[in-house]
Order: C-alpha cells, then sequence, then structure tokens
C-alpha cells in the first residue's frame, strides 16, 4: 500500500485511540510528516524496534506495539505447550506510553493463551534479562527507547537466556510481524480478567530481591568497601529513569554509606525535565551532578541512562573542577581492577577471558592481555557478547571475567545478558575506594594505566539521516566507502580494511583473509601507526556512525592525531 493509503485508512477507522486521532487531525496539511509516518512500517531488527511516538504505522503505538507483540505470540502459538506456557517477562521505564504498551503486549499474549509476568513498576532492562533467567520464562519484553530523546519509545524481545532474541527466532518473529495485515484488528483480553485466572502475573519485590543477591555478589573486596564506603563521598543519578531503586539499595547493600542522589533528576519523567538528552554520553546530562559534586566535594559522579544499562562518570580533580571519563576508558578501569583484585585474591582462572565489541577502544585489549587474559572481539550488540558467554558455559573453554561496548555498557557477572548499570555502579564505586584508599582517585588511576599501556584516544561521530531519504543517504554513504576506499587517512597508509558484510579483511598488498564473524553491514580499517577507522549504520535510529581509535606516547599528541583523523573522515564523507 503506499502512504496515502495507508494514512487513510487509519483516519476512517473509528475506533483509533483518541490522542492519534487528535494527532492525526493536527498532520493534516503537513503531507511530509504524514509521509514519514505512513511510507513504510517502523523497522523490526535483531534489537527489537525503537523510534518515535506517534500515529501511523512508522511510529511507536499500541497498534504496531500489539503488531509486534502478535509476531511473538504467532511464533509461540509453533512452540510445544510446555514451552508456550514458560511464558514472557515484561519491565519498562518511565517513558511517555511505557507501562500502556508493557500491559498491551501482556493483553495481545494473554488472548494466546499465553503467560506473562509483569511488573507492578517500571524496571531496568539488566533487571528483566535477569527475571527471564530466574522465572524460565521463554521471552521478555522490554518497553524502552534506553537514552533516545523524550519523543521515542521502544520495544526489545528477549530469549530464554536472557539476552536478546537470537537471529533466527528474530527473523521469524519478523515475518509473523509482517503477516499481520490488520493493525487494528488484533486480539486484546481484558487485562483484569487476564489477572484474575492467573494468566498475567503481577511482580515486583521478589525478583528485585533475588536479583539484588546476585549484584551482592560483584564486590570482590568487601573489607576494602566496609573501610573506605563509609566515607568516600558519591553522587548518583539516574537521570528520571528506572535506576533509582536498585541503584540506591545496591549501593547500601555494598557497603557504601556516603551518597547522595540528585534529588532533581531522581524521580522517575517522562520528559527528562532537566537534561535535553538523558545519556550518560553527553556531558551536558552531569550538569546538575556537578553541581551537586562541587556542594558537596563529592569524589565520583556516576549517571545511569533511563533504562539503567549504561553508565556515565566523571571525576573530581585537584582544582574542584569534574573530568569526564568515556566508556572505553571506564572499560578499562574497570577490567584491570577486576584482574588485579582476582589475582590478588587468588580467585583469576587460568581459561579467563574478556569479549568487547569491535569498535571499541584497544586499551582493555593490552590490559587483559598483561594478565594473560584472552580479549575476544564480536559485533556491535550485546547480544554478541552474550552469545559468547552462552559458548563458554557450553563448550567449558573460557570463564567470563568482562564483557563491554564503547557506548557506556559493561557487564561484570554473566547473571544478567546484556550490559548492567547497577552491577557497574557497584563496581565502579568500588575501583573508586580502591585508590581513595591509596591517596588517588579514578582519574589518577586512568593516567597510570595510561603511562603503562600507552595514551589511548577514540572518538564515535554520528551523523543523523531522518526521514525517507535518510536510509538512502546511509546506504549510499556506505557504498562510497566500498566503491572508494580510502588508501589512507591523515598521511597514514591502510594495511588492511575489514568488510565483515563480505567476511573478508584485505591487506594493503592484496591478499584476502576471512573474518569469522557474522556478517554486518561494517567496515573498518586497520592503518599503519595501529589507529583503526569504523563505519557502520546504527541497528537502532536513522544514523551512520564513525568510530576512531588511536594512540600516541603522550595524551596531547593522541588527542591531535584523533583530531587529523576525525577531520579526514568528515572531508571524505562530505567531498
Amino acid at each position: 500500500m503506499s502512504w496515502e493509503e495507508n494514512y487513510q485508512t487509519w483516519k476512517d477507522n473509528p475506533e483509533l485511540a483518541a490522542d492519534l486521532k487528535a494527532e492525526l487531525g493536527q498532520l493534516a496539511d503537513n503531507q511530509e510528516a504524514l509521509e514519514d509516518a505512513f511510507y513504510e512500517p517502523l523497522s523490526f531488527g535483531t534489537a527489537g524496534m525503537r523510534g518515535v511516538l506517534g500515529v501511523g504505522i512508522n511510529r511507536m503505538n499500541i497498534y504496531t506495539v500489539r503488531q509486534a507483540t502478535e509476531g511473538l505470540a504467532t511464533f509461540m502459538d509453533t512452540l510445544d505447550d510446555e514451552t508456550k506456557q514458560r511464558g514472557v517477562a515484561i519491565s519498562y521505564d518511565s517513558r511517555h506510553h511505557s507501562q500502556e504498551f508493557a500491559f498491551d503486549a501482556a493483553r495481545v499474549l494473554g488472548a494466546h493463551g499465553i503467560p506473562t509476568f509483569v511488573f507492578e513498576s517500571l524496571r531496568p532492562t539488566p533487571e528483566l534479562s535477569f527475571t527471564v533467567r530466574h522465572l524460565h520464562t521463554y521471552a521478555g519484553i522490554m518497553i524502552t527507547a534506553s537514552h533516545n530523546p523524550k519523543q521515542y519509545n521502544g520495544y526489545k524481545i528477549y530469549g530464554e537466556d536472557g539476552a536478546q532474541m537470537p537471529p533466527k527466532e528474530s527473523d521469524m518473529i519478523t515475518k509473523y510481524i509482517r503477516q499481520v495485515k490488520d493493525i487494528f484488528g488484533v486480539k486484546v483480553a481484558d487485562k483484569d480478567a487476564l489477572i484474575e485466572d492467573g494468566t498475567l502475573k503481577i511482580i515486583g519485590d521478589e525478583v528485585d530481591k533475588a536479583y539484588l543477591e546476585e549484584v551482592n555478589q560483584v564486590t570482590i573486596n568487601h573489607e576494602l568497601v566496609a573501610e573506605e564506603g563509609k566515607t568516600m563521598k558519591l553522587i548518583f543519578t539516574p537521570l528520571h529513569g528506572t535506576g533509582a531503586m536498585l541503584g540506591e539499595k545496591a549501593l547500601k547493600q555494598a557497603g557504601f554509606e556516603n551518597f547522595t542522589m540528585v534529588p532533581q533528576q531522581a524521580e522517575p519523567d517522562p520528559e527528562f525535565s532537566t537534561v535535553k538528552k538523558p545519556n550518560p554520553e553527553d556531558p551536558a546530562a552531569f550538569d546538575l551532578a556537578i553541581e551537586l559534586g562541587k556542594k558537596e566535594g563529592a569524589d565520583l559522579l556516576i549517571g545511569v541512562d533511563p533504562d539503567a544499562d549504561r553508565l556515565g562518570a566523571a571525576v573530581r580533580q585537584p582544582d574542584g573542577e569534574y573530568k569526564l571519563l568515556t566508556g572505553n576508558q571506564i572499560a578499562a578501569i574497570l577490567l584491570n581492577y577486576i584482574l588485579t583484585a582476582r589475582k590478588d585474591a587468588g580467585t583469576l582462572p587460568a581459561n579467563a577471558v574478556a569479549v568487547k565489541s569491535i569498535v571499541s577502544s584497544e586499551f582493555a585489549t593490552k590490559v587483559a592481555a598483561n594478565f594473560n587474559v584472552k580479549m575476544i572481539n564480536v559485533l556491535t550488540g550485546f547480544k554478541f557478547i552474550a552469545e559468547q558467554i552462552k559458548n563458554f558455559e557450553a563448550d567449558g573453554s573460557h570463564t567470563f571475567m568482562f564483557g563491554f561496548e564503547e557506548s557506556y555498557g559493561y557487564l561484570i557477572r554473566p547473571f544478567v545478558r546484556d550490559k548492567d548499570a547497577i552491577q557497574s555502579l557497584v563496581m565502579l564505586a568500588e575501583v573508586a575506594a580502591f585508590y581513595k584508599k591509596q591517596g588517588m582517585n579514578l582519574y589518577d588511576g586512568l593516567q597510570e594505566l595510561f603511562k603503562k599501556y600507552g595514551y589511548f584516544a577514540e572518538k564515535t561521530i554520528a551523523l543523523t539521516f531522518d526521514g525517507v531519504e535518510g536510509a538512502k543517504e546511509i546506504e549510499d554513504l556506505m557504498t562510497k566507502f566500498r566503491e572508494e576506499s580510502p588508501k589512507e587517512f591523515a598521511g597514514y597508509k591502510v594495511v588492511a580494511l575489514e568488510d565483515f558484510e563480505k567476511s573478508t579483511k584485505t591487506n594493503a598488498d592484496g591478499t584476502v583473509e576471512e573474518i569469522n564473524i557474522p556478517k554486518s553491514n561494517v567496515l573498518k580499517y586497520l592503518l599503519e601507526d595501529g589507529t583503526w577507522i569504523a563505519v557502520r549504520p546504527s541497528g537502532t535510529e536513522p544514523k551512520i556512525k564513525f568510530y576512531i581509535g588511536t594512540q600516541a606516547d603522550s595524551q596531547d599528541e593522541a588527542f591531535a592525531k584523533r583530531q587529523q583523523f576525525e577531520d579526514t573522515v568528515m572531508a571524505f564523507v562530505k567531498g
């Protein structure tokens, strides 16, 4: 159907939800906006779907949520009854319509006789991952748009191991979603009736306790935390999201008593009224934490995003100002501490392993190598790290120590199979306590690591291409990089090009090697000085991302090189 036909179908529906009907009326004379809302269905991939809230097939609303859930339910109808009856765990964040979407998903599943376990109120993404494993459900649904602005919401499906649904099952669910031709005809059961007959169970405190028991095992040196945790001053902000309750309990449980939550950001707020972007990657998200930190003389500031799967931090400097750390830097600090503490305690396994994404820094790789710990590289997406953990458990080849992505996501212990900012909050506080005992802070610790391993500097550049033409512009840029592949960047020669869509590594001498990683639309250039540059379209947003990782003998030199490479990449993009 054309976008005009799709639009007419929605316009003619007498039972269209009132808020969506009102929005449709407001858009009546805006052809460009209508086309964008109705030209194609909201993309559903291995990471689920994410989009702007609003009316239309290319938007997040109760009808697209019901359609997606109908796809999952239809797929579960093909399973044996015992598997199907294990049901689906459902959680949601603080965004507009999140709770409504969560219970609508339960109503669709209930109409198929599929049991659901829905949280009484908002809970973090990592707890949803844990819940799937803890309750032994077949699947999980998380209603969240993670760190996106307030206009967005999203829908993620998790598999029975607590990781995002594997590609094979995800592809089948997508097929069933696309078979739902009447988006308004999806059957939904009555919520109260489902609760009464036990098909829909409300969960909460008992799962929180089980999750927090596992989080308590994250702490490595309890004596250290008991000693330093009473006095080390910490500021914590959940950025109006799901992290407040569990974050506070986890810190207290570990032994950190001297922390303050940023009061203006402690309560859930779908408007994210104190920040432009509720993203700990964004320096502006720390403005209120910095203000409070200066007032209280805090050693460390920690912020987590609205679904509490990403974590950022800032450290007080001698002049009283705060220095923000990058995701790559936090990962290197965490890994170094975990391996040091485990080695000192005699609990570092001989087959220890860490896992990172291919667009994350080699800084942590060098740290791991110093402990004779293997670093495995996987595609972007934490499900690929979870897949490695599953393999380790199956064949006993390695013991998982740590996993991370440069985009501020980390996992310490694998009772969760996604990035977990609650675990990371407790661990980073312990690392800060470790340095505090030595009269240092996290930034001092980072400088020690730089002196030992070299000065690393990374940059992620995201270009947004919205609307109908956006996808084509992103596709054209990827084609340009492939067909006009640069032979050098900023005067440094490309020694190899890894094309993950073709599963090939082409060396400068023309020889080709096979890459044993699943296919993905990613290019990675390896340069003669050890620098790497990667290009990939985002899987969840209308963006193309460029990643730069370089190193040098000094911090200034590393920053200067990074800027040179950024200028060269952007010149190629615009040229």
